[in-house]
């Protein structure tokens, strides 16, 4: 490899990690303003737990806790708040009768639409603030933006 690949590597390498940086910023900034102007009564790691049970479920408890990256005390306690609420019904595991999955209530499922609704409308009123032109590029963006979702294992 020559010197001149090398500085080429090192510029073209130094300029994703700025774009990474800005990027991680404003997806970071702009989900806290979501969060913040949405109000909502549900805190993240119960709402994140609902959209995980909603995906996935029924699931047993270990399983939401590992998906959502949490001890199991950690977990029983979000369920014990989300089933308080009835936004979860917790039903006997067919596989195991000392143990029990969760699942969304339909009071959980429409809670899930309400905040998605709401979400949706407070990121609609920031891009309405945009001109089209602004827009245009945004809507260009998505495919490479829903891009970076993927896993690399997948």
């Amino acid at each position: 490899m020559t010197t001149g690949s090398v500085e080429t590597e090192d510029v073209a390498s130094a300029e994703h990690t700025a774009i990474a940086a800005r990027l991680r910023l404003v997806v970071g900034r702009l989900h806290r303003r979501i969060r913040i102007d949405g109000r909502e009564s549900i805190p993240p790691l119960q709402l994140s737990a609902l959209v995980t049970v909603e995906q996935h479920g029924p699931l047993r408890l270990s399983e939401l806790a590992r998906r959502e990256a949490v001890t199991a005390p950690t977990m029983s306690r979000v369920l014990s708040a989300l089933d308080e609420q009835g936004l979860v019904i917790r039903t006997p595991d067919p596989s195991d009768a000392r143990g029990v999955q969760i699942v969304l209530s339909d009071d959980g499922a429409q809670r899930l639409t309400e905040v998605r609704s709401h979400r949706t409308a407070l990121v609609a009123r920031r891009l309405a603030r945009l001109g089209d032109e602004e827009r245009q590029q945004i809507i260009a963006a998505l495919p490479a933006l829903e891009a970076l979702l993927v896993d690399e294992d997948d």
